[in-house]
C-alpha cells in the first residue's frame, strides 16, 4: 500500500516539481474555428472468407449488392444470391482543418449486419458525406483488422473486435472546407480546462509580448474559457498565432481528487489539502458456520432420528490504527495516508468520509 501511494507522490513530483511547470499556450488552448469535421458513409466490404452478412438476415446488404451490380451493368434476375463474402458497413472519418484536395485521411469501418469478421475484406469505393450532405472524400482499400474470431462445433475463441477495421490513408479528400481564416480581424482562443486564473495569465503573457513587439496590448479575456486577440495590422495571421503559441505560462489547477472504485485508482491533485482530522479504519469479520448434528433416540424408545441444527458464530476485528491526518501539501497528505497502511479501497472509503466531515479541501470525483 505504501508503494502504491508513494508512486502518486513520485509522479506528481516529477510532473510538478517544487512548483507548477510552465507549459506552452498552444498546449492548453485551441483556436476557435480550427477543428476537424466528421464524415460518414455507407459502403460494402467484399472478399470475405464466408464471414460476411447472411443476405436473408440483412436485407439491406442484398439491396446494396443488387444496386451496385446494376450500376456496373449486371442484372442477375430476381433470385437473391446466397454469398457470404460481402458485408454492409458504415465508414467514418475526421476531416482535419486546412487539409487540401487530394490529401489522404484514415477511415474506420464498422459492420452493420451479422457478419462474423471483416478480416481479409476490401472496401469498395464509398463516398463520405459531411453534415451538409456534400461529398468531401472517397474511401476504398483493404482493411486492417486487429481482432479475430474462430469457432468449431464445440468451442470458439475470439480476441478484440473482428467486425471493426481501419484503412490508413484510405480516403482521398475531394473537397476542401473553405474558411475566412486569413481575413479574420480577431483570433478567439479557448482553453481546454476553463479557469479564471489561467485565462488571466494567458492574457497577461500575450499582452506583454504584443506590448514589446507592437507597442500595445491586443488580448482581452472574455470569461473563464475565452480570450479575444486583435490581429495586428499588416501582420501574417499564421505567423502571429505561431509566435503567441510558443509563450509559456504556469496554468492553475483545481484541487481535485479522482477515485475509481472499480479499479482502485486514486489520483490526488497537487493543491489538495486536508484539515486536521483523526481517522481510524478497521474491518469487522463475522463468520457464520452451520454444523448440523444427528440426534439418535434412546434404546427401546419410540423416538425417531432427527437432524438438530447447530450454528457457530465467530467475530473478529482487525486492528485499526488511529492516525492524525493534516495535509498541508501533497507529500504530507500521502505520508499521512501511508501511516494508516490500507489498501486502495480503504483509502477511497477514508477520502469519502473526510469529504463528508468537511475536512477535505478539494472536489471529490467518484467514477
Amino acid at each position: 500500500m505504501k508503494s502504491f501511494l508513494t508512486a502518486i507522490v513520485i509522479a506528481a513530483s516529477l510532473a510538478l516539481g517544487p512548483a507548477h511547470a510552465e507549459v506552452r499556450i498552444k498546449d492548453i488552448v485551441s483556436v476557435q474555428g480550427v477543428r476537424d469535421n466528421q464524415l460518414i458513409g455507407y459502403g460494402l466490404v467484399i472478399g470475405l472468407q464466408g464471414t460476411g452478412d447472411s443476405l436473408r438476415n440483412a436485407p439491406f446488404t442484398a439491396q446494396s449488392l443488387r444496386s451496385m451490380l446494376e450500376r456496373l451493368g449486371i442484372n442477375y434476375g430476381a433470385d437473391a444470391p446466397r454469398t457470404r463474402n460481402i458485408a454492409a458497413v458504415m465508414v467514418t472519418a475526421n476531416l482535419p482543418a486546412f487539409i487540401g484536395q487530394g490529401s489522404r485521411i484514415d477511415v474506420t469501418i464498422s459492420s452493420l449486419g451479422d457478419a462474423a469478421s471483416l478480416t481479409g475484406g476490401t472496401l469498395i469505393q464509398t463516398p463520405l458525406h459531411g453534415a451538409d450532405g456534400k461529398i468531401y472524400a472517397v474511401a476504398q482499400g483493404p482493411l486492417a483488422v486487429s481482432g479475430f474470431a474462430k469457432e468449431g462445433d464445440a468451442e470458439s475463441i475470439s480476441q478484440g473486435v473482428p467486425t471493426v477495421g481501419r484503412i490508413p490513408n484510405g480516403a482521398i479528400v475531394e473537397r476542401r472546407i473553405m474558411g475566412a481564416f486569413q481575413e479574420q480581424a480577431t483570433i478567439v482562443l479557448e482553453t481546454r480546462n476553463p479557469d479564471f486564473n489561467t485565462i488571466i495569465d494567458i492574457t497577461d503573457a500575450i499582452n506583454a509580448y504584443t506590448r514589446k513587439r507592437f507597442r500595445r496590448p491586443l488580448a482581452e479575456a472574455q470569461d473563464a474559457r475565452t480570450i479575444v486577440v486583435k490581429r495586428p495590422a499588416k501582420t501574417d495571421i499564421t505567423r502571429f498565432i505561431a509566435e503567441i503559441s510558443q509563450l509559456r505560462i504556469e496554468p492553475d489547477t483545481p484541487a481535485r481528487v479522482v477515485v475509481d472504485e472499480r479499479t482502485g485508482t486514486i489520483v490526488i491533485g497537487h493543491e489538495v489539502k486536508i484539515a486536521t482530522v483523526a481517522v481510524a479504519h478497521g474491518n469487522l469479520l463475522v463468520r457464520v458456520t452451520e454444523q448440523p448434528e444427528v440426534s439418535q433416540p434412546a434404546p427401546f424408545s419410540k423416538g425417531e432420528t432427527a437432524v438438530v441444527p447447530r450454528t457457530l458464530v465467530e467475530t473478529a476485528q482487525k486492528d485499526g490504527r488511529l492516525a492524525i491526518l493534516k495535509g498541508s501539501n501533497l507529500h504530507s497528505l500521502v505520508e499521512g495516508l501511508n501511516a494508516i497502511g490500507l489498501k486502495p479501497t480503504g483509502i477511497i472509503a477514508i477520502l469519502q468520509a473526510i469529504k463528508t466531515a468537511g475536512a477535505l479541501q478539494a472536489e471529490l470525483i467518484v467514477q
